[in-house]
């Protein structure tokens, strides 16, 4: 895929009501993503796993995957609310293991310090812990979810 193709691509993604595409072909990856105003490009280094469609010459654009997933609307918190968010980009666990039961549920007491939650990033299991005491109110994230440097994770109700 060359650069007047990727520039393609975010035209069209502008110009829809798109939020996540995700292009795979042969050994390159990339995924466009809508943030509050704008298209965020990522490109991801895969190994080939299958056989890909070819591009043909009089294509603009050849997508043999394609997958979008529309981003859920933002819930305001409540005024009385704490939200803890994500102080890194990575994947959230909310237990150490699957086995293992969650650190939190809703209504649990928590005190400062106690362990929420676990993100991964690059390999290394960060513990993300409380930064008030209080009852958890929300949890707002799913088990295994790819989450965002400051993404709301868990409200509290201090």
């Amino acid at each position: 895929m060359n650069l007047n193709e990727i520039k393609q691509l975010i035209e069209i993604i502008n110009g829809s009501d798109l939020q996540e595409t995700i292009i795979e072909e042969g050994n390159f990856k990339i995924i466009l993503r809508r943030s509050a105003s704008n298209v965020t490009t990522q490109f991801i280094p895969v190994q080939p796993s299958a056989p890909t469609m070819p591009v043909l010459p009089d294509q603009s654009i050849a997508a043999p995957a394609v997958v979008v997933s529309p981003q859920p609307a933002k819930n305001e918190p409540a005024t009385n609310l704490i939200e803890s968010r994500s102080p890194i980009v990575g994947t959230f666990y909310q237990s150490s293991s699957p086995d293992s039961p969650p650190f939190v549920a809703v209504n649990d007491v928590v005190k400062k310090g106690d362990v929420l939650c676990i993100i991964e990033a690059m390999k290394l299991m960060n513990e993300i812990e409380a930064e008030v005491s209080g009852t958890i109110v929300e949890i707002l994230v799913e088990n295994g979810q790819a989450v965002e440097y400051d993404q709301p994770l868990f409200r509290i109700k201090p």
